[in-house]
């Protein structure tokens, strides 16, 4: 039997009323505030229509969310919910300058929608019950329908409760139709960490996190704790106006040798519990490497026994792009046999780096080339700090396939962080100084479960009660500071910002214990944003807040 959260039968609720548009979201009551867009309001529309022109085609999907049974492969079926019985979802791919129209029917026992990760796309089509949308109630459909004008890699998902962590998700590829990138073929790669129909739901999971430390519930029916807790101390806070300290790697590219960085890093774990993970630890993370115990780690879909194949030909240069879908988990990337050269992170273009691993944070995408050698070889996706890994294979000639526990050598080489990358010319900001600055605590702690920003636990139905207030046309600065002793994948919807003055351009980035990160975006996309930790149990249990722009 699945539970659903206090949230989703509210959202349920509202999907009963109807399956169209808020047609205002600030008629609700709130706190006294800004008054801010809707996104239903005149200046979305005329900004969509300024901002992106349509010049392609119209590329019409259908997205069935259904309960049934998924193939994991070696013998291992789960019931789950998922689009159109497969995982990932079908791979959407259009052309910027193209029309994605999509279809979504909801044939789940509670209410859904879908989020277009990473795309600046036009604010009534976020995804985000209630605060640009109605959630789709069970039965009910929504057509989203959007111009996507900036190519990459990209994702959708829902954003209702914690969904993301069953199979609810898929590749979406906006191609370049002026690529400047050589290569000869390509592979999308999705990662997840998966317990749905094993060990239990996701929403079972987060009750007893929700629990927290101490064994007993501390949030309320609401899961949330309104007291401003701070969650760890300041000492490795880092200050500059770059930005790009305590980014994961904390500043630099990691070169791992022969530590591995806590991928054994399970020692502690309480046995007992099917969903707590205790004595995950990670160098790399700077400390805790998770909260969710998962049995399975997938590399499309499938478990380390049954591997997801590329099947492609020695000498042919192939770009990766990699997808981490997870909810609680980072990995670490490497293809043995193989370096590769970073090319993007989160859609967008960066200087050409080398690369023997890389790390992605839940939400987080990297993209890269590799030439192909002659044989067969294991991509390896391990769990930071979990001790435990996905794998896929790449096979370009004759040969056994590795072991399914296999870990190449270059899971220990060279990982170029964010910190380290330098946004491509074509994509990096005029500099200018910021009109606007928040400064963005990240509070909380795994004893109480209460995170939240600025000790404020967000409330999805009352968003606009504490925006983050921005006006068209300025420069804002986000300032992150985590004042806990856990990493936090942060996403903003809406805007990709950038790094410091000239660092990548990225929706979400990993903020370490004790960082501070600072970004910049320009404020040229009306509406309401999300803006929340993508660990998916962090941001259900309070770790959000709304990029509101004034009406």
């Amino acid at each position: 039997m699945n539970t659903l959260n206090r949230r989703s039968v509210l959202l349920a609720g509202l999907g009963a009323a109807g399956a169209g548009l808020l047609a205002a979201c600030s008629d609700a009551p709130r706190a006294a505030g800004p008054t801010l867009l809707s996104p239903s309001a005149p200046a979305v529309a005329t900004a969509e229509e300024k901002r992106r022109r349509a010049g392609g085609k119209e590329r019409r999907v259908r997205l069935t969310a259904t309960a049934g049974t998924v193939d994991l492969g070696a013998d291992k079926t789960v019931r789950t919910w998922s689009f159109d019985g497969q995982l990932p979802g079908k791979e959407i791919r259009l052309t910027a300058g193209d029309t994605l129209v999509a279809d979504l029917a909801n044939h789940l026992p509670t209410s859904t929608s879908v989020h277009w990760h990473g795309l600046a796309l036009r604010n009534d089509m976020d995804g985000v019950p209630p605060v640009t949308q109605r959630a789709v109630a069970p039965g009910g459909s929504f057509s989203y329908r959007f111009l996507t004008d900036t190519p990459g890699t990209y994702w959708f998902h829902p954003h209702v409760g914690v969904q993301l962590d069953r199979g609810l998700y898929g590749p979406l590829i906006v191609e370049d139709p002026h690529e400047p990138l050589g290569y000869d073929d390509e592979w999308v790669v999705v990662l997840d960490d998966w317990l749905d129909g094993v060990t239990g739901t996701p929403d079972q999971a987060l009750a007893t996190l929700r629990r927290g430390m101490g064994g007993s519930p501390s949030h309320g029916d609401k899961g949330h704790d309104a007291k401003d807790h701070g969650g760890g101390d300041n000492k490795g806070a880092h200050g500059g106006m770059d930005g790009m300290s305590g980014m994961s790697g904390m500043g630099g590219d990691m070169d791992m040798g022969d530590k591995g960085s806590g991928m054994d890093g399970m020692s502690g774990m309480d046995m007992d519990d099917p969903f707590m993970l205790m004595g995950a630890t990670s160098k790399l993370l700077g400390g805790d490497a998770g909260d969710v115990k998962y049995p399975h780690y997938l590399v499309n879909g499938r478990v380390p026994a049954a591997p997801a194949t590329y099947r492609g030909k020695p000498g042919r240069k192939l770009r990766l792009r990699i997808i981490n879908a997870g909810g609680d988990t980072a990995f670490r990337v490497a293809l043995g046999g193989h370096r590769l050269t970073v090319t993007h992170t989160d859609g967008y273009p960066v200087e050409h780096q080398p690369a023997d691993a890389l790390l992605l944070g839940p939400g987080e995408r990297y993209d890269a080339v590799v030439t192909l050698d002659d044989g067969v070889f294991p991509l390896v996706a391990v769990a930071e700090g979990k001790g435990a890994a996905g794998l896929a294979l790449v096979r370009t000639g004759s040969g056994d396939a590795p072991s399914a526990d296999v870990r190449p050598k270059e899971l220990n080489g060279r990982i170029p962080t964010a910190a380290s990358l330098r946004a491509a010319d074509e994509v990096r900001l005029k500099p200018r100084t910021p009109d606007v600055t928040h400064r963005i605590e990240l509070t909380g702690s795994m004893a109480k479960y209460d995170w939240a920003l600025n000790g404020r636990p967000f409330d999805m139905n009352h968003a606009d009660a504490h925006p983050y207030a921005v006006e068209s046309g300025q420069r804002v600065r986000l300032q992150y500071r985590n004042t806990t002793d856990m990493w936090h994948p942060m996403h903003v919807h809406g805007h990709t910002p950038q790094l410091g003055a000239s660092g990548p351009r990225k929706d979400t980035v990993i903020v370490l214990p004790g960082a501070t990160v600072t970004c910049d975006f320009d404020a040229d996309n009306p509406g309401r944003w999300l803006l929340h930790c993508h660990n998916a149990y962090h941001g259900e249990s309070g770790m959000m807040g709304l990029v509101g722009y004034r009406g």
